[in-house]
């Protein structure tokens, strides 16, 4: 679906606050808020919107220790892949994982309340179908974003 420079515009405001008013997103793109609707309605449709979500604070809800993680797997064959992958998917405290190319075969990205917590977690998600891992506990979160970039806009832009 092509998209033109009014839709990227919008991406970029809905992804900074996708309860922002029609009106509002229609002020900054110059168009009414119906029309905005439609624009929005079409990028739901179409997938290039998946989803809105509301994005919480892990340090009030008791989650504020994040951990990175790499995971290299016992067997490399699909069955090992698969059941670790679906554990990973059960888990909410996982915030992340990705499959990756190199000695490690995952990393992963966990949510805790503290030290003792994170460890607990790990032992309890990596006992099986896990060689080794190595836990990178973070000292400071310095940006989290599920943003992605759209083309021809800049961070901050407007109309």
């Amino acid at each position: 679906m092509p998209l033109d420079e009014i839709d990227h515009l919008l991406l970029t405001l809905v992804q900074a606050d996708a309860a922002r008013p029609l009106h509002d997103l229609g002020d900054a793109v110059g168009l009414s808020p119906s029309a905005v609707q439609r624009r929005l309605t079409r990028l739901r449709a179409t997938n290039v919107i998946r989803a809105e979500v509301a994005v919480l604070d892990p340090d009030v809800l008791g989650a504020g220790m994040t951990s990175v993680v790499l995971i290299a797997l016992t067997h490399d064959d699909e069955k090992h892949h698969t059941a670790f992958r679906e554990r990973m998917l059960a888990e909410p405290r996982v915030q992340h994982c990705y499959s990756i190319v190199g000695q490690w075969d995952y990393v992963v990205v966990l949510l805790s309340p503290d030290l003792k917590a994170s460890r607990r977690l790990s032992r309890k998600l990596f006992d099986q179908y896990v060689n080794r891992f190595e836990t990178l506990p973070a000292f400071e979160v310095v940006k989290s974003s599920q943003s992605v970039p759209v083309p021809g806009v800049s961070r901050g832009s407007g109309r």
